[in-house]
């Protein structure tokens, strides 16, 4: 087994270390494991799992970082190695990159989705749903990666401020801005959550607008059915039958039915259909 020494960095260093647990390398060389960070007495090991906007689509990357003797390294998946950064001023400066990164992000899903609002307010466009259900799944996405990887980040920060080496500011400065990230992504899930309750409302009165309206279509007709049905019925005595104009005073009787009918309903339903009015009005 070959042993670790600080002050000989390495390029390929073999993945057994002496100094590391096995269960840890485990957790290193997975890139399934979430946000996590371990430390022992002269080392310690944060992991993040972060994503980032790829194409248009939200990819989850891990990666792996180590430290010890004022030395930062990072773990190579593709060649199974360590590979040196050099100090904490190194590793801050590619972090602090991924951070500004995923403020760009995050801040691009809230233009689409105050886009998508804008279009909401005028009219429902087509592919609300579709496009709702994709900004919801990728921002519930980033919430649940930022909110392990800020406490992870949070318990390094915490344990770097023992090394002289270690500008607490500069990384108190980077999860500053992963809290941001995880905030602004919660933010997010809210307005999505109004959105998609405003939309059920439109999509529900305009269905109830539609059904109202049926309604009174159907109720227009429900008289000059029940004449039709009565009349239409083969049985003997049925009246006006050998009556040469019968089907004259069955079309007044008719008429008179449906106008008695209407009066009625209209001025029974004169409130309700002044609330519709007033509703499309303001749609």
């Amino acid at each position: 087994m070959l042993y670790f020494d600080p002050s000989q960095p390495f390029r390929k260093a073999p993945m057994q270390i002496d100094f590391l647990d096995e269960l840890i390398l485990e957790d290193i060389e997975n890139p399934e494991h979430p946000s996590d960070f371990e430390s022992g007495e002269d080392f310690a090991v944060l992991i993040l799992r972060l994503p980032e906007l790829q194409n248009r689509e939200v990819k989850v990357l891990s990666y792996a970082y180590l430290s010890r003797g004022g030395q930062c390294y990072r773990y190579d998946r593709e060649a199974g190695d360590f590979v040196l950064l050099g100090s904490f001023e190194d590793l801050h400066r590619i972090l602090d990159a991924k951070a500004d990164r995923l403020i760009r992000d995050i801040r691009q899903y809230h233009v689409e989705i105050d886009r998508l609002e804008e279009r909401l307010y005028e009219d429902p466009p087509g592919d609300f749903m579709e496009r709702w259900i994709t900004y919801k799944k990728e921002v519930s996405l980033i919430h649940r990666l930022m909110f392990h990887a800020t406490l992870s980040f949070e318990l390094f920060v915490h344990y770097g401020k023992r090394s002289k080496e270690f500008d607490a500011l500069a990384y108190a400065d980077i999860l500053e801005h992963m809290t941001r990230v995880r905030d602004l992504a919660k933010d997010a899930m809210d307005k999505l959550d109004n959105l998609h309750d405003f939309y059920r409302a439109k999509v529900d009165e305009r269905m109830n607008r539609n059904m109202y309206w049926l309604t009174i279509l159907s109720a227009i007709f429900l008289p000059l059915t029940l004449v039709t049905g009565f009349f239409g019925m083969n049985t003997g005595g049925l009246p006006y039958t050998e009556d040469p104009a019968g089907t004259s005073k069955v079309l007044i009787l008719s008429i008179a039915l449906e106008a008695l009918f209407l009066v009625g309903f209209l001025l029974l339903s004169r409130p309700r259909i002044k609330r519709f009015r007033r509703s499309e009005e303001t749609v």
